[in-house]
């Protein structure tokens, strides 16, 4: 048994996420801790809402209620999205936390002792017309690397690049539009990331080349650019405070800590909190610091959280000279766009998670998202694909073959399961089928590989559907009765092996159909190859009921109406 550290980028605390947000970080971290829970391994899985930084801030004004009124509101709004998804969080924490902030300030700290931070006078941009600094995040403009006209002053999401707002061409206020803009003197901290690019450099190359491409790749580009030193404070009212007891005259003038500093050390914040909760047998350092930890750490993500966490973060870290646990895979992925746009809150374009539920349960979600991850490229999400593969996949190949087996059993020898003759030819071809196919899905899961991994489930699946056609059953009965009810045994414990593996992707259909069959002593985690050869961890005699349709089709008026709903391509 090893121990698992996995953590997702953090959603930020400003509005209900879209599926893109979903798939690329919450759900594949999910589906990967389920699959580890289920192989026997120690996992903690922590998640928390990102509070700090200006766009929570102007929320709450819009509101007219204080910053943390709204981010108390709003976490447990998230929160409640997400256990409908059934994303099966250790722990989701706040970074408003005081864990955070403590621990925060305490890396603050040592990066200073350690000669990794410095205060310095810069020129900062002020809106006039909002009286006020502008943070890089609310001053757009034209990208001067790729021309992207709305980058933000701290990183352009076409390209990557990580810009500051004096780079942006025709640069404008995001928050009133106003280009009226001006550079003023103010103090701020800077993270030393110059000093230290040689060890992150290092640190990168000792990993780099075990995560997937895209992760590799974007780390490596920051790398070739070069490492710059970077600001870290901001002036704000809402975030993580600069200590008085360090920078006195920057705590006065209300200083905080940049968002993008202080996010990746929720993380450890998190835990913490998670620890706090039960002291005597939680210790949150034991995940935490290295060099008292054997811990495999991975963490998921979209491409544009990948510098931060691949080059930022780890600097951070390294410049503390302190143990910290720092990431042993990045697992990233590119974007689910909507018909090959953006998804969009105010042209009400895209499905946002919230309305995913309200619509379907969240087993159809999850499968069609991992089953199509934006892992090598850009994917599109489209009504008509979405709905083919509902129908395809979870109604037909699997919720059609639960149900004709049980019924079909249940029609012609009763509810127990039927014993039948000894497994002839066809069950030793299908067993040794279903070994060879559950070692490829335990291949691909352990790869990180979700899409082949949902294909390894697929196929699976289909593979019961042929032994049945094969067989056919209802045929059979007329000439050989104890032939027939083999099959249908066999039949009935691929249905609990399909319970068993398919846990990660589709956990509450899983559960039914394991609840179908009342077997004694059912504390199975996964199945073994010999077990998957013999296709009899459901005995003979055990009772059985026919569960509710797993997965209902979605027909032609179905899809017009979710797509007059969010938008179809013609949006």
């Amino acid at each position: 048994m090893a121990r698992h550290l996995i953590t997702s980028a953090l959603p930020y605390i400003n509005g209900i996420k879209h599926l893109g947000n979903m798939v690329g970080s919450m759900l594949p971290a999910d589906v990967y801790s389920r699959y580890l829970r289920q192989q026997g391994h120690d996992v903690l899985y922590i998640c928390a809402t990102d509070e700090h930084g200006t766009p929570a801030e102007l929320a709450a004004k819009e509101q007219g209620i204080p910053v943390a009124d709204f981010c108390a509101q709003a976490h447990d709004a998230q929160k409640a999205v997400y256990d409908g998804f059934a994303l099966a969080f250790d722990y989701f924490g706040r970074s408003s936390s005081p864990q955070n902030h403590e621990i925060t300030q305490e890396i603050a700290r040592e990066l200073k002792a350690n000669g990794f931070i410095e205060e310095r006078a810069i020129r900062q941009v002020y809106s006039n017309a909002d009286g006020r600094f502008l943070p890089d995040r609310y001053i757009i403009g034209t990208c001067p690397h790729c021309g992207y006209d709305k980058a933000r002053g701290d990183q352009c999401e076409n390209c990557t690049r990580v810009l500051d707002p004096t780079d942006l061409i025709e640069a404008r206020s995001a928050i009133s539009g106003s280009s009226d803009l001006e550079v003023r003197e103010t103090k701020h901290l800077f993270l030393l990331q110059s000093v230290l690019a040689g060890e992150v450099e290092s640190w990168v190359d000792e990993r780099a080349d075990s995560w997937p491409v895209l992760a590799s790749s974007i780390a490596r580009k920051w790398l070739t650019e070069g490492l710059h030193d970077r600001a870290i404070t901001r002036d704000l009212d809402w975030g993580v405070p600069v200590p008085a007891d360090t920078w006195p005259e920057l705590a006065a003038e209300g200083k905080v800590f940049y968002v993008w500093f202080d996010a990746p050390i929720e993380y450890i914040g998190a835990t913490k909190e998670w620890a706090d909760e039960d002291p005597e047998s939680r210790d949150w350092r034991s995940w935490w610091w290295k060099s008292d930890t054997d811990v495999r750490y991975t963490q998921f993500m979209g491409k544009d959280n990948v510098p931060f966490h691949s080059v930022m973060f780890p600097a951070t870290l390294l410049g503390t000279r302190a143990p910290w646990k720092k990431v042993d895979v990045i697992k990233a992925f590119n974007w689910l766009n909507y018909y090959g746009g953006k998804f969009s809150t105010s042209q009400q374009r895209g499905v946002f998670t919230h309305d995913a539920l309200e619509i379907l349960p969240a087993d159809y979600w999850r499968y069609f998202m991992i089953a199509n991850a934006p892992e090598s490229d850009d994917s599109s999400f489209t009504w008509e694909h979405f709905t083919a593969t509902v129908n395809k996949d979870l109604a037909d190949t699997l919720g059609n073959f639960v149900n004709r087996v049980l019924s079909f059993s249940k029609k012609r020898f009763g509810d127990e399961v039927p014993a039948g003759s000894a497994a002839g030819e066809a069950e030793v071809k299908l067993g040794e089928q279903i070994a060879e196919l559950l070692a490829e899905y335990e291949s691909q899961m352990e790869a990180l590989q979700f899409r082949k991994a949902a294909a390894a489930l697929r196929a699976l699946w289909s593979a019961g559907n042929s032994y049945l056609e094969e067989k056919a059953p209802w045929l059979e009965i007329k000439t050989d009765q104890d032939g027939a009810a083999l099959t249908l045994r066999t039949a009935m414990n691929l249905i609990h092996l399909y319970s068993v593996v398919s846990e990660p992707f589709i956990p509450t259909t899983a559960a039914t159909m394991r609840a179908a069959f009342a077997l004694a002593d059912d504390t199975r985690t996964w199945v073994t190859a010999d077990e998957a050869k013999s296709l009899s961890t459901v005995p003979a005699g055990t009772p059985f009921t026919v569960p509710p349709v797993l997965f209902a089709k979605l027909t032609d008026d179905d899809l017009e109406t979710y797509k007059e709903r969010f938008g179809g391509a013609s949006a």
